[in-house]
């Protein structure tokens, strides 16, 4: 019988098939049962997820197990927390990993921006629950003057409410670093009195499923090797 030609459309396959279309089709099938996104090698798609944001990769990590699994990888969320926070700490290798890692960072600035709202406030009610109610609390002032133990530091706060003037915090290059039940926290704090910068450190600890503060320091900033002193509590 005579070969079948390509006139007649037929390689291997069904007549009037396009031979490009079988060519096209048996490399889309080399990995029968496989996504495109499982196709690509992980570092594309690193970098694919590192256009996305905290609520973005969340809600992709609930559309499906595949992109539960993507969005789960660990270098996703190191490379999201280094461009949400701070590249400092690329060495570092988190317990539970970079998601959790990342989870608590911004659980810890936000009890930090609360204890900047409370000053705003001057809500001393509140300034109690954030403190630990502990004798190896302290507390130092931008005055220099060192509290400890809890009652002491109430009563510093209570000190610092009864002034006169407010305060009206903007808070810049705040820096995180987490050991497990303890944290810290770094910044620059500019006010609304006539001073420079104040540099402040926060410590807390982790007790009862709640951060807790054990430890504020503020100290005015050197600005050209000058102390820019104000009296604030």
């Amino acid at each position: 019988m005579p070969s079948t030609s390509l006139a007649n459309g037929s390689v291997n396959g069904n007549a009037g098939e396009r031979p490009d279309v079988v060519a096209s089709s048996s490399v889309a099938d080399d990995k029968p049962g496989v996504s495109m996104m499982e196709q690509l090698v992980p570092e594309i798609t690193t970098h694919a997820l590192s256009y996305l944001d905290y609520p973005s990769l969340c809600r992709l990590s609930m559309t499906n197990s595949l992109m539960r699994k993507a969005a789960n990888d660990d270098n996703a969320w190191k490379a999201l927390y280094h461009k949400d926070f701070t590249l400092e700490q690329d060495g570092i290798t988190p317990v539970n990993g970079w998601k959790a890692y990342y989870a608590t960072t911004r659980a810890i600035i936000s009890v930090n921006t609360g204890f900047f709202n409370i000053i705003r406030e001057r809500s001393l009610q509140e300034m109690a629950q954030l403190w630990l109610n502990s004798d190896y609390v302290k507390c130092i002032h931008a005055s220099g003057e060192l509290f400890s133990g809890y009652s002491e530091v109430m009563q510093s706060w209570q000190l610092c409410f009864n002034w006169e003037q407010g305060f009206d915090f903007q808070v810049h290059n705040v820096r995180t670093r987490i050991l497990t039940d303890m944290a810290w926290v770094t910044m620059k704090a500019y006010l609304n009195v006539d001073a420079g910068p104040f540099l402040i450190t926060n410590v807390f600890e982790y007790h009862n499923g709640r951060w807790h503060m054990v430890h504020h320091h503020s100290s005015v900033m050197l600005i050209d090797g000058v102390n820019q002193q104000v009296v604030v509590h």
